[in-house]
């Protein structure tokens, strides 16, 4: 099969090798030249990954239009912020049907609205199979090193979503099926949020109780948010929602919970943020969250402790301070 990874970061990289593992034919789109340049001459994406080799038949291109020329499925693994960019640039180059997988976990400024959502507004129905979304507990780190990972295949359309499980499968990279699209991602995207609090509880040095807690309240907001829009039960206990929430909110490799370490340490977000080169995805996922949750009246303290840190530069032991002493309840 021909797929054409658009995106050269660390989980585009890792996702190539894994399908370069499984006898694809992979090309890599990059807007980075030295990127491009690197993988093509040397295999390796040294910007991500440290004394790391990748596939040999690993290569790349700075063409779109070469891209989508060459492939039959198209794995989008671009920033949240970028989604519908990219997407509209791919329209002038669409010339076939093609099988599309998304990768991001987050929501449109302004919008609310979900990547699959963005997909179907922006490439037309006569150009794509429907979207199927390839997320779970996977951190690009231990992909890249075959490490073994557990992800869902998540469409409305069940046939997509089997194709994408067996392009993807392996002995170290094992794809389950889902339907629950509205649940997934959902999940996939609140989980960033609860982690920056993981890595923040850290950073404060407040102990392994307090980040125990912190998951298990964090997972209840993200059921009671993801309920609330037609999300399933079932989904927030699998792979999309507390599968992802636990390694989110406990790997040094993972961008929310350093991210959310660096404030803790510091007990101060701005000077994090001002110095802060990283695409931290849990961000803006804080800000749609809490406005959302504010509009439809959602009780969500967790996410709006984070948002007062974040955006108002607010102390973080204060809030925590304001979360432990607000008025006693039933679990």
């Amino acid at each position: 099969m021909k797929i054409g990874i658009i995106g050269s970061g660390a989980w585009g990289t890792s996702l190539a090798n894994v399908l370069l593992d499984n006898g694809n034919d992979v090309l890599i789109y990059s807007r980075n030249e030295a990127i491009k340049q690197e993988i093509n001459e040397k295999k390796t994406n040294s910007k991500y990954f440290e004394n790391v080799t990748l596939n040999n038949k690993i290569k790349a291109t700075s063409s779109l239009k070469e891209t989508l020329s060459f492939s039959d499925v198209l794995v989008f693994c671009v920033p949240t912020k970028s989604y519908r960019e990219v997407l509209k640039s791919c329209l002038p180059f669409l010339n076939k049907k093609y099988h599309i997988v998304s990768t991001a976990k987050g929501f449109e400024k302004g919008s609310f609205k979900r990547m699959s959502e963005i997909i179907r507004e922006e490439i037309p129905s006569s150009n794509r199979y429907q979207v199927v979304t390839l997320i779970g507990p996977s951190l690009a780190d231990d992909v890249i090193l075959k490490h073994l990972t557990l992800l869902s295949a998540v469409s409305l359309d069940e046939e997509e979503a089997k194709f994408v499980q067996k392009l993807f499968s392996n002995e170290y990279f094992r794809v389950y099926t889902q339907n629950d699209e509205i649940g997934s991602e959902l999940g996939a995207s609140l989980k960033n949020a609860i982690a920056i609090a993981s890595g923040i509880l850290e950073g404060l040095g407040m102990g392994d109780n307090a980040r125990a807690a912190l998951v298990t309240r964090g997972l209840q907001e993200i059921i009671r948010f993801g309920e609330h829009f037609n999300g399933q039960f079932k989904t927030f206990m699998g792979l999309t929602g507390i599968g992802d929430l636990i390694v989110t909110c406990n790997s040094i490799h993972s961008r929310n919970f350093s991210f959310g370490y660096q404030i803790g340490k510091h007990n101060d977000a701005k000077v994090v943020l001002e110095n802060n080169q990283k695409t931290v995805e849990g961000i803006q996922t804080i800000k749609s969250v809490y406005l959302k949750a504010k509009e439809e009246n959602i009780y969500m303290p967790i996410i709006e402790a984070l948002y007062h840190v974040i955006f108002e530069y607010s102390s973080p032991k204060e809030e925590i301070n304001s979360l432990m002493t607000r008025e006693l309840k039933k679990e």
